[in-house]
C-alpha cells in the first residue's frame, strides 16, 4: 500500500512539474519575443560583427537568428539544418563543442580568435533526468550537468566578455529558468545550476554596467 502511494505521490508531482515547465516556456516565449523585438537590429548590430550562441541546434538557441552568428553546438546535423533555415545571405560559421565536457575551451576560443563577437546568448543546457528523482537516485553523470548548466555560462562569458570590456560595449544574455526562482525537490540540480546563473548575471551586470556592456538573464 505505501509503494502504491508513493508511486501515486511521484505521479502527481510529476504533472505538476510538467505544468509548470510549460507555463514557463511560454512565460520564457513572451519575454525573449518581447526583449528582442524592444531592441531595433541597428541596436544589436552595433554590438559587434558577431553573435555567438550556445546550443544553437534546437529549443531557443535554434530561435536567435542573427545575420551573423556562430552556433555552437554538440550535435553538427541539428546546427546544419538550422544553417539551412537561417535568412539568406547570413553569415554562420558552425563549432561543435559537447559542453558537458570541459576541455572544449581551448578549441572554442581558437575558434572564435580574430572575430568582433558583439552578443553572447548563453542558452546551452540540460536536465538530469526527464522524471522527477531524489539526489541520490538521479540517474546519468550529475558532473555533465554541472559543465553543460554552469561551467558553460562562466567559460563563455570568460572568452568574449574580455574583448567586450576592451571595446566598451556587447550583450551577453544568460538563459536561466522559471525553476531558478524557488528551490524544486526531485530537481534540486537543476533548479540550483538555473539560480546560480541568475545570481551570476545579475552580479556581473553590477560590474560592468558602467563598462558599457549589458548583461542581463532570462
Amino acid at each position: 500500500m505505501g509503494e502504491v502511494v508513493e508511486q501515486l505521490f511521484i505521479f502527481v508531482g510529476l504533472l505538476v512539474c510538467l505544468v509548470y515547465l510549460v507555463k514557463c516556456v511560454r512565460f520564457s516565449k513572451c519575454v525573449f519575443l518581447h526583449f528582442w523585438k524592444v531592441l531595433p537590429r541597428s541596436f544589436l548590430k552595433s554590438m559587434g560583427q558577431w553573435a555567438v550562441i550556445t546550443g544553437a541546434g534546437d529549443g531557443i538557441g535554434k530561435a536567435y537568428s542573427f545575420e551573423a552568428c556562430i552556433m555552437i553546438d554538440a550535435n553538427p546535423s541539428c546546427v546544419k539544418q538550422t544553417r539551412q533555415e537561417c535568412t539568406i545571405g547570413s553569415s554562420v560559421k558552425i563549432i561543435q563543442a559537447d559542453f558537458t565536457k570541459d576541455d572544449i575551451y581551448e578549441h572554442i576560443k581558437e575558434k572564435l580568435k580574430g572575430l568582433e563577437i558583439g552578443i553572447l546568448v548563453n542558452n546551452v543546457g540540460m536536465l538530469p533526468s526527464f522524471l522527477p528523482s531524489q539526489f541520490l537516485n538521479t540517474p546519468g553523470d550529475i558532473q555533465s550537468l554541472i559543465h553543460c548548466n554552469i561551467t558553460s555560462v562562466v567559460k563563455m562569458t570568460q572568452l568574449v566578455l574580455k574583448h567586450m570590456e576592451s571595446r566598451r560595449k556587447g550583450l551577453i544574455l544568460n538563459i536561466s529558468s522559471g525553476a531558478a526562482l524557488f528551490p524544486w525537490p526531485l530537481y534540486s540540480m537543476y533548479s540550483a545550476s538555473k539560480a546560480f546563473v541568475c545570481t551570476f548575471s545579475k552580479a556581473l551586470q553590477a560590474e560592468y554596467k558602467a563598462k558599457g556592456i549589458i548583461i542581463q538573464v532570462r
